[in-house]
C-alpha cells in the first residue's frame, strides 16, 4: 500500500495569503500511483451504485474521468460559471478565499438517477454543497461523495448530508 500523501504537494499562502493549497497534480507523474488510487476510488459502494459521475472541474475532471472509464459508467461535469453552453442551472458557493459558481447542463441530467460526486480534495465543502443543491433541485439522489484528499481539520465532512469515502486525509 501506497503513502498517497508523499504524492500531495503544499503550498504556503496560496491563491492567497494563510491559505496552505494541497495539490494533487503530482499523483499523475506517477502512473502506477494514479492508478492504484483510482481503483481505490472506484471500488465504494458510492460509485457501484451510482448511475453515473459527476465531476467538479478542473482536477475533478481528472479523477472522474478515470473513474467513469474504470467503472464504464456515464460522467457529467459541473463547471464554473462561463464555461458551459446551454440550459443551465447554476448555484453560488463559499471558497475559503471567496465564492463562485458552479453549473450543470440541465440535459446532462436527465437520463440518470443517482450520481456519485468526485472531486480530488474537499476543504471547506462549499463546491460539494452547491452541487448538491443543483442535483437535489433536480430530484436526484446522490449516492455520495469520492475524493482523493479530505483536509479533516476543516470538518466538511460534518456539513454534508451524503456519505463520503476519502483515500487521503490531512
Amino acid at each position: 500500500m501506497k503513502n498517497f500523501k508523499e504524492f500531495i504537494s503544499s503550498y504556503s499562502d496560496f491563491p492567497k495569503k494563510g491559505i496552505i493549497f494541497r495539490d494533487t497534480l503530482k499523483i499523475l507523474q506517477y502512473p502506477e500511483v494514479f492508478n492504484d488510487l483510482i481503483s481505490r476510488m472506484s471500488n465504494t459502494d458510492i460509485v457501484r451504485n451510482a448511475d453515473a459521475i459527476l465531476a467538479i472541474g478542473a482536477r475533478g475532471f481528472i479523477f472522474g474521468t478515470a473513474i467513469s472509464l474504470k467503472t464504464s459508467k456515464p460522467m457529467i461535469v459541473a463547471r464554473k460559471a462561463g464555461k458551459l453552453p446551454g440550459e443551465l442551472i447554476s448555484q453560488e458557493y463559499s471558497l475559503e478565499y471567496g465564492k463562485d459558481t458552479l453549473s450543470l447542463q440541465e440535459n446532462s441530467l436527465h437520463a440518470f438517477k443517482s450520481f456519485a460526486i468526485v472531486d480530488d480534495l474537499i476543504a471547506t465543502g462549499g463546491t460539494v454543497k452547491s452541487v448538491i443543491k443543483l442535483l437535489k433541485s433536480k430530484n436526484k439522489f446522490i449516492t455520495g461523495l469520492v475524493i482523493a484528499v479530505e483536509l479533516d481539520e476543516l470538518n466538511a465532512r460534518k456539513q454534508l448530508s451524503i456519505p463520503v469515502y476519502s483515500q487521503i486525509k490531512w
